[in-house]
């Protein structure tokens, strides 16, 4: 049928069937892709659209509801402001969103914006140019979520937009009118192209078939006449866990693929499975891996190999990491027999925590000339992915091209060439065309990976007198499905005293979706365990928790946040443990966390004059960790000149691209800073500051190199080389339990982070916020479900699978120490990873101080915390 509509004042004329929503409309329909499909079910916001006038969800929306109808899409709220200086033509709430950083990777930033600005249509025309409160705001974009966590930056562009400080365009406060993240305004407006933007000429569109049983045999796969499909089976035709990839297929349009695949004839024959870890390692459980060849194909949770041991049925390992640990275990042996007080031994449960990238796992692949292959890829890897991509497919890797302009999030799942790229090129090669897959939410949710779940067993003793720590034991059991290469309770070696300790990690292999790396992988589920266990040290021997740690703790930066946890009046006016009565009860916590420091030494950045412009770049990827922004304001720093005056060109891994590091193991910024700033300086010694005099195309290259002085490990493996120290983190949180219904509410959380300089302050402390809402998330919500029966995820959409929403936000602070890096190039390092360690351990700490009842098992749901009340004690 023919529809007329008005879409952003333009009369459009379209051609619907009747079935699509309004989000396809405008996005395939009108190629407005700044709207955004991410969950489908009208639960994250991220489709929001203005229908006469009012904000309506576009995949819960009839297309044919748009009949005759005023839409306004993000693109169209940019027409309604007015330029910003810059180019820019911008709406204040927008405005406010780029200066406030109310965003990270972008993907669910137009939705927001959309409704924000409805909200403050109608702010504004009651109220003026007062304030709206914390809970104002959280009630009207409640239908919003974002998983990068950016809602303390949220908070600020709305309540600030509806001051008025963000009326006037390119004028007034220059310090309100600063765009702090360089990509802002692409983001706000919906320009930013992300992978599932990409439309190619031509384009068929691909559909995965998945097993819906754990465990079973696939027979020969015939596909329909016509139909262009491959199967992605091994030469074992084994399943072993429900959702993993059969068959692909491709067609012309997203739905006839997602018919044919559903329909396609699949032989399977059904085998028993196991998904409960505890059954997995019983006498007569079905195995995982039945021989040893099928034990060397096992994927790796870890972002490296994992290390080698031993396999005993579904159980690999242990993996030991001793500092004289006979020693240890001879001293909690003897301290058990006797009874001591200050060996305190305790275990703790962590359910697996989903990704959930908004922006799917996607990939476009154009091999259409038999000589050159271009592939548009999420990724947080886009130089380290064109290599892998050649070797996988046995090209020259000058003959290979990828593209990932704008990341949606990734958080570790997209550090891999997956299924989802080995399938959509394959599928370009057999047909000479550009082919598309990109997975829908339930795919995301079910097999991308996951925080593996884990049993942790901690032994620690302490000095009856002094409480010097004596020994220390960790054993954990991780539950990555049918991964392995955990590394949980090897993490407890780098953190308070180096006295004898021993740490096993075992995998206990199921037919559950496979675990991947993901930001800081086992540091904040050994965070759970030994932290908590410090706190019941502490209070069983009446001392402060900071104090105690401090004690034991020889790291100057950690001492350094030590002094500014203990000065914080949240801490100052922590109640004694247990001591609250009544209905609602407040407590506060403290947790550390340290990590490795990483760096990418093979890292170049290039600097160029062009047209009298600055422009850098390099083969990296953004995916919301502000890469552009760091270049920019380090080139832009030896020139002296706004960041903005900067071209950054990255998201480009080709033949005459320089290499850029990964996203992953907190190395980009570190390597791309001071990189940056040497080309930077270099290209300056040879022309000056006349950028308009200078001769077109002058350029100079630097790369990374090491530190000053020795490294950890003097060796580079997959991109990174450890570098020496560890990077801190200190979270104190206030939270509030109410007893009647078991729900905790986290207020207010401190995060000191010592990484030395940070680069992009607002940026830093942007990420280290969505860092504590993520922490929040696994404490108290985040828990992957799956059917006993059949193995499928249950919690495969985002009303089943709970994230923090804004309403969940508890006040944020962050404290930045700085000193403590003098050797390394720039004077910092990484923090993606190591704010993110110490967050739910606060949390959990802080509902003991709450109620006296010490939470062990993740997460803190309702329904636990009434039953440990109940049972009046640690459970």
């Amino acid at each position: 049928m023919e529809l007329t509509t008005t879409v952003n004042d333009e009369t459009r004329v379209v051609e619907v069937d009747g079935t699509e929503s309004a989000v396809d409309l405008v996005r395939d329909g009108l190629g407005l892709t700044g709207t955004k499909l991410v969950c489908g079910s009208g639960v994250c916001g991220a489709c929001t659209m203005l229908v006469d006038g009012e904000p309506v969800l576009g995949c819960l929306t009839p297309a044919t509801r748009l009949r005759d109808a005023s839409v306004t899409t993000v693109e169209g709220i940019a027409r309604r402001g007015d330029d910003d200086g810059g180019g820019h033509d911008l709406h204040p709430v927008q405005r406010a969103f780029a200066h406030h950083d109310g965003l990270q990777c972008g993907y669910c930033t137009p939705g927001f914006v959309v409704d924000a600005v409805a909200f403050y249509d109608r702010w504004r025309a009651e109220h003026g140019t007062d304030e709206p409160d914390r809970q104002t705001v959280a009630e009207a974009l409640a239908g919003h979520l974002c998983r990068c966590g950016a809602y303390e930056g949220i908070y600020r562009a709305v309540a600030a937009a509806c001051r008025g400080e963000h009326d006037a365009a390119g004028g007034g406060d220059e310090r309100v009118g600063r765009v702090e993240r360089v990509e802002s305004p692409a983001k706000v407006t919906g320009a930013a192209v992300y992978t599932t933007d990409v439309v190619r000429p031509g384009m068929l569109h691909a559909a995965i078939r998945r097993s819906d049983h754990a465990a079973g045999v696939v027979g020969p796969i015939t596909f329909p006449d016509g139909v262009l499909g491959i199967d992605v089976l091994g030469e074992d035709r084994r399943v072993r866990w429900a959702g993993q990839p059969i068959a692909v297929v491709a067609a012309e349009t997203q739905a006839e693929a997602r018919r044919l695949a559903r329909e396609l004839a699949v032989p399977f024959r059904r085998e028993p499975f196991v998904i409960d870890p505890d059954e997995a390692v019983r006498p007569g459980a079905p195995l995982v891996y039945a021989t040893k060849a099928d034990r060397k194909e096992a994927p790796t949770a870890s972002e490296g190999a994992p290390m080698p041991a031993p396999w005993d049925g579904n159980v690999h390992g242990p993996s030991r990491a001793p500092f004289l640990g006979t020693l240890a275990k001879r001293r909690i042996r003897s301290a058990r027999s006797e009874g001591r007080k200050g060996l305190v031994e305790l275990e703790f449960h962590t359910a697996a925590q989903l990704h959930t990238a908004f922006e799917p796992h996607a990939c476009v692949a154009d091999w259409s000339d038999p000589q050159y292959l271009r592939v548009w890829l999420s990724t947080q890897g886009v130089a380290a992915m064109r290599l892998e991509i050649a070797d996988h497919f046995d090209l020259d890797p000058t003959h290979v091209e990828v593209v990932a302009e704008h990341v949606g999030g990734g958080f570790g799942a997209k550090l891999g060439l997956t299924m989802e790229a080995v399938a959509a090129i394959t599928l370009s090669r057999l047909s000479r065309r550009p082919v598309r897959l990109v997975l829908d939410r339930h795919e995301e949710l079910t097999g991308t990976g996951n925080r593996p779940g884990s049993r942790s067993r901690v032994s620690l003793l302490v000095d009856d007198d002094t409480q010097a720590v004596r020994a220390l034991t960790v054993d954990t059991d991780s539950h990555a499905g049918i991964a392995v290469g955990n590394s949980v309770a090897a993490l407890a070696m780098f953190l308070y005293d180096r006295t004898p300790r021993l740490a096993r990690d075992v995998d206990v292999v199921t037919n559950a979706p496979p675990g991947a790396p993901f930001r800081g992988p086992g540091g904040p589920t050994i965070a759970w365990a030994l932290e908590q266990t410090v706190d019941e040290t502490a209070h069983r021997f009446g001392r402060d928790p900071i104090e105690l740690r401090a004690q034991w703790d020889g790291n100057p930066k950690r001492q350094a946040l030590y002094r500014w946890a203990s000065a914080l009046p949240t801490w100052q006016g922590r109640p004694a443990t247990g001591s609250r009565t009544g209905r609602y009860r407040r407590g506060v916590g403290v947790a550390a966390g340290n990590w490795m420091y990483f760096v990418d030494p093979d890292c170049e950045v290039v600097v160029r004059v062009e047209a009298g412009r600055l422009v850098v770049s390099t083969a990296v990827q953004d995916m919301g960790t502000g890469s552009r922004t760091v270049l920019a304001r380090a080139v832009a720093g030896v020139f002296d000149v706004e960041p903005t005056a900067v071209d950054v060109r990255l998201g480009l891994a080709n033949s005459g691209a320089t290499h850029g590091p990964a996203s992953g193991g907190s190395r980009t910024t570190v390597s791309l800073w001071s990189t940056a700033v040497e080309a930077a300086t270099s290209l300056r010694a040879r022309i000056g500051t006349d950028l308009a005099g200078a001769p077109d195309g002058v350029s100079a290259t630097a790369k990374r190199g090491g530190d000053r002085g020795m490294r950890a490990i003097p060796v580079t493996m997959g991109g990174i080389q450890v570098g020496r120290g560890f990077s801190a983190a200190v979270h104190v949180s206030e939270v509030e339990v109410d007893t009647r219904t078991g729900k905790t509410r986290v207020l207010r959380v401190h995060g000191g982070i010592a990484v030395g300089r940070i680069h992009a302050p607002v940026l830093a402390r942007s990420q280290c916020e969505g860092s504590v809402i993520q922490g929040v998330g696994l404490a108290l919500y985040e828990n992957q479900v799956l059917d006993p029966h059949t193995g499928l995820t249950l919690t495969a959409n985002l009303e089943d699978y709970r994230i923090p929403q804004l309403g969940d936000t508890p006040e944020i602070d962050i404290h930045f120490h700085e000193d403590g890096w003098d050797r390394v190039p720039g004077g910092g390092v990484g923090l993606g990873e190591v704010a993110t360690i110490s967050p739910a351990a606060s949390v959990g700490n802080a509902i003991f101080n709450a109620t006296g009842w010490r939470p062990l098992t993740l997460p803190v749901r309702p329904d636990r915390l009434l039953e440990g009340l109940r049972a009046g004690g640690a459970r």
